[in-house]
C-alpha cells in the first residue's frame, strides 16, 4: 500500500502515516475557541491563493464546510486535491476576517500537508455560484456532490429518514420489507418488468408500490406495518417525479382515518422537528369540493391568496352569452390593472390551452370596469361581479365560464401562474385533504370510473347511494380517501381499505369487474380477505418531495444522490443501454428493429 505524501515547506512525494490518525477535527467545526490547538483536518482542495514567492493559502473542504491553511511553498497543490493537513489553529489577522464564512474568524498555520490522492483537472468548478449544465453534472455526479447544498441536501434527507423510523416505532409499528419482484397488478403507471431466465417469456414487475404486501400484512395480524419503500413507476418524469423513488408506506388495523391522520402527523411533525427544529403543529383539513372550489385544486397552495370566486349567480340572467354556462368563477388580482395588453393575450392562451372557451379580463378603474365585454352586461351584473369578488380600483379580474371542473381547473392554473410565492417563501403549509369523489367520471360503457383504486372503501354517509342507477348519485359519492398536501405538492394518499366482501362485490360491480376478472387481477389479496380481514386503513407519501421543500429545493433530483435525467436516463452509468445476444439468448428474448 502506498503511504501518503508528507510535505512541510514543499510539496514531498514521500512520507509516513500519521499515528495519531486521519484527522482530529472537521474542516467546518473549527471556531475561535478552539484557538493555539493543534489539528489534523482531511479534505479536498477547494481553493488555492498564492501570496509572494513561498505563502499559499489553501481552503480546505470537507462535507462540514471550509477552514483556511497557509502554508509554506505548497505551490504543487491544486484544486480537488485529497490532502491532510496539521496545523495550529489561530485567529486571522486584523482586517481578514471573512463573515461569510462559519470559519472565517480562524485558519490553520504553521502547516503540514499530506497528498493522499492527486486530481487530474475537474469538469465543471465545485463551485455553487457557477452554473452548469445538468447533464455534466449528472455524468459526474460524483464531483456534484462535492458541493455543500448537496452534501446539505443528503444529510437533511438522512435526518427525514432517521427521525421517521422513531416516528414510527414510537407509534407501534413494525418495519417489514415487501418484494421487489412480483407480479404487474394494475395501479395505474406504466410497470418496470423484468424478464424471468428460469421461466422464459414470463415476467416479474417492479414494484410501483407495496399496496397489497401491506394489505396482507394486515390479513397476517401485523396490525401496524410500515417501510420506508422503494417504488418504481414508468411514468413521465417532472420536477417532482423520478421513475425510481422513496416513500413512507404504513398500513394499520382496527383503525379509522382520523387515526391514520393523526399518526401520519406525528412522523411528519418528528421529521419538520429534526430539520427545522420547529414542530409544524396539528395539521389542517379541508375537504376535496372546497379545495376545488377556492383554489382551483386537490392540491392546493394555501400559502397565498387569489382564491376563486364563484359569480355564477351574478349571471343567472344575462344576455351574454359567454356567462351562460353552468359555473362562473373569478379571480381578483390586487393592484393587477396596470397588466399590459401582451400579458392579457399570453394569459388568454394560456387559459385555452389548459382547456378554457375563452377567458375574460376586466380592469377595475375609478368610473367602472373596463373590458372589450363590459358593453355586453348590465350594470347589475357588473355592480354584484364587483361586490361578489370584492374588487377595488385598480384591480384585475379573469373570468371563465364552463362546467365546473373546467373552470376551477383553468383558474387554478391562472393562479399558480399568476402568484405562486418561490418553493423558499411562506414557510411550510401543510393540509390534509380529505372526502375526494369515490368515482370522477362516467365510462362511455356507464359504468363509473374510480377515482383511486377499486378497494378504497365509500363514505359511511354514502353507502346507500351504490344501490343507485343514477349517474349523478355515483359521482357525489365521497371515499374516504385522504391527500396530504405541502406548499402544493401532493406529498402522499391513502385511504380506508375495503375489507367486507359485500361492499367489494359491490364495487366491483358497479366497475363492471367480474368475479372471473377480479380474481385473475387481485386473486392472491381476494383470497387472503376470504380468511379474516380487520378494518384497515394506510397510507404513504413521497420522501423524496418532502425532503425537497424541506431542503428549498424546486426539484427532487437535487435530494437524490443519483437521479435520472428529465428524459430518463443516467448519464453516469450510461442506462437504459443494450444487451448483448448472449444475455438476450439467456432470458429468452429478441429485440424488435426500431420502428421505420
Amino acid at each position: 500500500m502506498t503511504e501518503p505524501t508528507t510535505v512541510h515547506g514543499d510539496v514531498a512525494r514521500q512520507g509516513g502515516a500519521s499515528a495519531r490518525g486521519m484527522r482530529s477535527d472537521y474542516c467546518g467545526d473549527l471556531r475561535t475557541a478552539d484557538e493555539g490547538r493543534q489539528v489534523q483536518v482531511c479534505g479536498w482542495v477547494a481553493r488555492r491563493r498564492e501570496h509572494g514567492e513561498h505563502l499559499a493559502f489553501i481552503d480546505l473542504r470537507d462535507h462540514t464546510g471550509l477552514i483556511q491553511c497557509v502554508v509554506d511553498g505548497a505551490h504543487e497543490l491544486r484544486s480537488e486535491f485529497v490532502v491532510r493537513v496539521t496545523g495550529t489553529v489561530r485567529r486571522r489577522p486584523d482586517g481578514t476576517a471573512n463573515s461569510e464564512l462559519p470559519t472565517g474568524e480562524v485558519e490553520v498555520g504553521d502547516c503540514t500537508v499530506e497528498v493522499l490522492s492527486g486530481s487530474d483537472p475537474v469538469p465543471f468548478p465545485i463551485d455553487e455560484r457557477v452554473e452548469v449544465d445538468e447533464t455534466l453534472r449528472l455524468r459526474h455526479r460524483y464531483l456534484d456532490l462535492r458541493a455543500a447544498r448537496l452534501q446539505g441536501n443528503l444529510r437533511i434527507r438522512a435526518s427525514v429518514n432517521a427521525a421517521l423510523r422513531a416516528a414510527m416505532t414510537d407509534q407501534g409499528f413494525v418495519e417489514i420489507e415487501t418484494p421487489l419482484l412480483i407480479a404487474s397488478t394494475p395501479e395505474g403507471a406504466r410497470d418496470f418488468v423484468v424478464p424471468s431466465r428460469l421461466s422464459p417469456g414470463e415476467f416479474y414487475a417492479l414494484p410501483q408500490s407495496p399496496q397489497l404486501f401491506k394489505q396482507l400484512c394486515m390479513v397476517g395480524s401485523v396490525d401496524r406495518y410500515y417501510q420506508i419503500a422503494r417504488c418504481l413507476r414508468d411514468e413521465d418524469l417532472r420536477a417532482d417525479r423520478q421513475f425510481e423513488f422513496s416513500q413512507l408506506d404504513l398500513e394499520a388495523s382496527f383503525v379509522t382515518q382520523a387515526d391514520i391522520l393523526e399518526m401520519v402527523g406525528v412522523a411528519i411533525g418528528a421529521a419538520v422537528s429534526a430539520v427545522r427544529n420547529v414542530e409544524p403543529g396539528p395539521i389542517p383539513h379541508m375537504t376535496w369540493r372546497e379545495a376545488m372550489d377556492r383554489f382551483g385544486s386537490d392540491k392546493p397552495d394555501v400559502r397565498f391568496g387569489l382564491e376563486l370566486v364563484d359569480v355564477t349567480a351574478v349571471f343567472s340572467s344575462t344576455e351574454f352569452n359567454a356567462f351562460r354556462a353552468p359555473s362562473v368563477k373569478a379571480i381578483c388580482v390586487p393592484g393587477g390593472a396596470d397588466t399590459t395588453r401582451s400579458r392579457l393575450d399570453d394569459l388568454t392562451d394560456r387559459a385555452k390551452r389548459w382547456g378554457a372557451k375563452g377567458l375574460v379580463w376586466m380592469r377595475v378603474e375609478e368610473d367602472g370596469i373596463n373590458s372589450p365585454v363590459s358593453k355586453f352586461l348590465s350594470a347589475e351584473e357588473l355592480t354584484g361581479l364587483r361586490e361578489a369578488t370584492g374588487a377595488s380600483t385598480g384591480d384585475l379580474l379573469l373570468l371563465v365560464a364552463d362546467e365546473w371542473r373546467a373552470t376551477c381547473h383553468v383558474l387554478g392554473l391562472l393562479r399558480l401562474e399568476l402568484g405562486r410565492p418561490g418553493v423558499n417563501e411562506g414557510g411550510l403549509q401543510f393540509l390534509w385533504v380529505i372526502d375526494f369523489p369515490l368515482f370522477e367520471a362516467i365510462g362511455d360503457d356507464g359504468s363509473p370510473v374510480p377515482a383511486h383504486h377499486p378497494f378504497t372503501m365509500p363514505h359511511a354517509d354514502d353507502l346507500h347511494l351504490l344501490d343507485s342507477t343514477e349517474p349523478t348519485d355515483l359521482l357525489a359519492m365521497r371515499s374516504q380517501a385522504y391527500d396530504l398536501v405541502l406548499n402544493g405538492w401532493e406529498l402522499g394518499s391513502g385511504s380506508v381499505r375495503i375489507h367486507d366482501p359485500a361492499v367489494q362485490r359491490r364495487i366491483f360491480g358497479l366497475l363492471g369487474i367480474s368475479s372471473d376478472e377480479a380474481q385473475k387481477r387481485f386473486g392472491f389479496l381476494l383470497d387472503a380477505f376470504r380468511f379474516g380481514a380487520p378494518p384497515h386503513a394506510g397510507f404513504a407519501f413521497g420522501i423524496d418531495r418532502l425532503v425537497a421543500l424541506l431542503a428549498g429545493e424546486e426539484n427532487i433530483r437535487e435530494v437524490i444522490a443519483f437521479p435520472k435525467t428529465q428524459s430518463g436516463g443516467d448519464p453516469l452509468t450510461g442506462a437504459p443501454g443494450a444487451l448483448d445476444a448472449g444475455q438476450l439468448d439467456e432470458l429468452g428474448l429478441r429485440v424488435l428493429p426500431p420502428a421505420t
